[in-house]
This record gives structure tokens, sequence and C-alpha cells, in this order.
């Protein structure tokens, strides 16, 4: 799969993906997607819990997991579990240039670099608070037990990309691993999508989206 760094509206990089027509991120902003959709709507939630644990559905360039071990809170130990199907290679991360665009953060290039290079399948300690484990595996075959995760980051590509990981059958599978009173969020507001989170059981609501978004989902396990 052909995969092309670019740079988003507010400098940040992403890739392009021409066979699905797809960017890994917002063109409009990628690190403003991941922290409007992840941190602020999801994360943020959970700013007081002494430990958290995070699911992210599509690892991709690593960029939300950067940010969560960059600005996650900083009392709270992090689990955080990336599970993702066509991993960068080491040239490809490689031309993601962190401190072009995350300047505030003087350790970001070495924190990415970090993520990248942790090994697979493997608990892997970022940094005392920051555990991390990389999972190559399709979405399909993932397995966890249940109760298991505080928070999930959706971030598939989308529907009209892969509409089969956007199923009431793999909804259910997300219900199932999180906690109860757990969160999912997701830049998808497709009804379809809404209507399969709700049948999987999810309360399932709209709020304001990142730049360039009217609205995205934020969904709870009761």
């Amino acid at each position: 799969m052909k995969r092309e760094w670019v740079r988003t509206k507010d400098n940040s990089q992403t890739l392009w993906v021409p066979e699905l027509k797809q960017h890994y991120h917002s063109h409009h902003g990628a690190v403003q997607e991941s922290r409007h959709v992840f941190l602020e709507a999801g994360l943020a939630a959970l700013k007081t819990n002494p430990s958290i644990s995070i699911l992210e559905i599509g690892l991709g360039t690593g960029l939300n997991a950067l940010l969560t071990y960059l600005e996650g809170p900083s009392e709270s130990t992090i689990y955080y579990h990336g599970i993702e199907k066509y991993p960068l290679e080491d040239t490809e991360w490689a031309g993601m240039d962190p401190a072009s665009f995350l300047g505030e953060h003087p350790n970001a290039p070495e924190a990415f670099k970090s993520i990248h290079q942790a090994k697979w399948n493997e608990l892997v300690n970022i940094s005392p608070r920051f555990t991390l484990f990389k999972e190559q595996v399709d979405l399909h075959n993932f397995q966890a037990n249940v109760d298991n995760f505080d928070l999930i980051y959706f971030d598939a590509f989308s529907p009209g990309a892969q509409s089969d990981l956007w199923t009431e059958d793999v909804f259910k599978k997300m219900h199932y691993v999180l906690k109860p009173g757990g969160i999912l969020v997701t830049y998808c507001v497709m009804g379809a999508v809404r209507r399969a989170m709700a049948a999987a059981g999810f309360s399932v609501t709209k709020i304001p989206g990142p730049p360039g978004k009217r609205e995205m989902v934020r969904a709870f396990k009761a």
C-alpha cells in the first residue's frame, strides 16, 4: 500500500493513501483533529483517574499515541493498546518530523521515535507513566477481556473505504471490551454508524467536531 506524507492546514503531517483516497488524519489539521476528537472529547473526561487504559483502533502514524503521551493527565498512569493491520515501515515513519509542528514539546521527536521503535506484541514502558502495547492484528481478529478499557479511540479509515470496520458486530466487540461507563470517541457521524453503535448497546451522542467537520460522535457504555 503506497503512502505519502503531506502537510495539513495546521502545518502538521499526515499520510495520504492514493489507493483508498484517504488521509490518516484530517487534511484540515491532523493535530487539531487528534486533540479535539480523542484528547478533548475522550481523554479529558478521565483526567482524575489514577490509571487509564486506552484502546486505539488504527495506530497509524502514531500521532494519537504521541499526543496522549505528551499531553495526557500528568498524574495518571496510562496503558495504551494500539492495534494496526498495516504498520508503517521504518523508512515511512522516519518521514514524519514532530519537531516541525510540536515545537512546544521539545521531547516530541524522541517520544515519537520510542513509540515506533517499540516492539510489536510486547509491553514496552515508554516512561514510568506510559506503557505501550502495539498489536499487529486485523480488527475482526482482535480479542480482549471484558471490561478491559476506559476509553476507545476509534480511528479506522472511513466507512467509504472500509465499511466492514463500522458494523454492529464490530461495535458489539468494542462495547464488550469497554468498562461500564467507558467512552468511545470517533470522527464519524454517519447515521448508519450511529445506528450500529446504538444497536450494540452504546448511548450515542453527537458533539461539535474539529475544524473542518461540524460534528463527531462520543458514545458511552452504560
